[in-house]
């Protein structure tokens, strides 16, 4: 959809006092999202409920979610958190002893916890890309990557500031060497253009909260269709081929549903999270995440410049999505700003020793402003 995306404050229920800039924690549900919620929980009836009940909404949410994300939907999967999603990653990509599997220094934990169980029972060891210092991210990974590489582990931006990571560059990088490329997006679907067709990943991995703008505890998983013969990390009988007649599941089968359904998690068919993710994906589409970051930019570039008039250390604009920008202390956090952030009412994270901000179509500069106060008090 083309032209500028107004302020959608109207669809989120913030108090007035609040200046809410922490949407890479948790987002403020959106009205109709909420709404969503509340229809699914009075329309549940279990004697209306048939087996299309447990398939039907699910196929809708996999076509709306592949098209957001630039795939298919026999690559789309529900899973309940990004360290199951890869974890089933891990489970299906071959590692093993004098092999490596590169990630990020600070990477969020359930993107190196699955690899690491996989590596202690296989072998192979972690190549840790150290946070730059000058370079980029980019560069960082892919001069790790090398012939041992079997498996690279990268965001499209880095959880704790925002700095980013050129994905097509690194996996082509990846591919040239024969390695997998295991991407995790929760930080970026949603405020930020992903095109899984364009970068190339072995298997796609987000949460459906933050920039999604849907419930917690229901993700996605996508894997490229070289690795949809793969298996699932439960033995579901949602899973099984024919699972959708009911009359037949003690016709036990070992066949698996066509796709990556084969690795969605139990229960996914969840008759209240799955109508509030379909509302979420639909509202996170109809505004386009490239007019979602292209608003959100001059938030996080108003920080940026306030910030460095006060002698801090933001990541360059240059240097990270246009949605999240981690701030930095020349000497550390300052005493007591956790406190004046409360007093003041003013909502952030402190990630890795940097403030994140991640504003979005709630807020405006005065929001900006309010943060900026506060951070000049601390400093002085």
């Amino acid at each position: 959809m083309a032209g500028s995306l107004p302020s959608q404050r109207h669809h989120f229920d913030i108090p007035g006092d609040v200046a809410y800039l922490n949407c890479a924690y948790m987002p403020p549900m959106p009205e109709p999202v909420r709404q969503a919620g509340r229809r699914a929980l009075e329309e549940l009836a279990p004697w209306v409920a048939t087996s299309k009940s447990f398939f039907e909404p699910g196929e809708r949410l996999r076509a709306s979610l592949s098209a957001l994300i630039g795939g298919d939907a026999d690559g789309v999967a529900f899973v309940p958190s990004v360290s199951y999603g890869v974890g089933v990653a891990a489970n299906n990509l071959t590692v093993g002893p004098g092999r490596t599997v590169v990630i990020l220094e600070d990477e969020f934990p359930s993107d190196r916890y699955p690899f690491g169980a996989r590596l202690a029972v296989g072998g192979g060891e972690f190549v840790v890309v150290a946070r730059p210092a000058g370079a980029t991210w980019t560069s960082g990974i892919i001069d790790a990557i090398d012939e041992r590489t079997a498996v690279v582990v990268a965001p499209q931006c880095h959880w704790t500031d925002g700095s980013a990571v050129d994905l097509v560059a690194v996996g082509a990088a990846a591919r040239a060497v024969g390695a997998a490329l295991v991407i995790d997006v929760s930080q970026s679907l949603g405020a930020y253009p992903v095109d899984v067709a364009a970068i190339r990943p072995d298997f796609l991995v987000s949460v459906g909260y933050k920039w999604q703008m849907g419930p917690y505890s229901f993700g996605y998983l996508w894997a490229a269709e070289q690795h949809r013969s793969g298996s699932g990390i439960e033995q579901t009988w949602i899973g099984r081929k024919g699972s959708d007649d009911f009359n037949r599941l003690v016709d036990y089968t070992d066949e698996l549903r066509e796709g990556a359904r084969r690795f969605d998690a139990g229960e996914w068919s969840n008759f209240t999270l799955l109508p509030m993710a379909a509302e979420a994906i639909d509202l996170v589409t109809d505004w386009g995440p490239a007019r979602v970051s292209a608003a959100i930019a001059p938030l996080t570039a108003r920080l940026e410049e306030g910030a460095r008039r006060l002698g801090l250390m933001p990541v360059a604009a240059e240097h990270r999505l246009p949605h999240i920008v981690g701030v930095r202390f020349p000497n550390g956090e300052p005493a007591g700003l956790r406190d004046r952030l409360a007093a003041a009412r003013v909502f952030v994270s402190l990630r890795a020793n940097a403030v994140r901000v991640a504003p979005h179509l709630y807020n405006d500069a005065g929001d900006i402003d309010r943060l900026l106060e506060v951070l000049e008090e601390a400093t002085r």
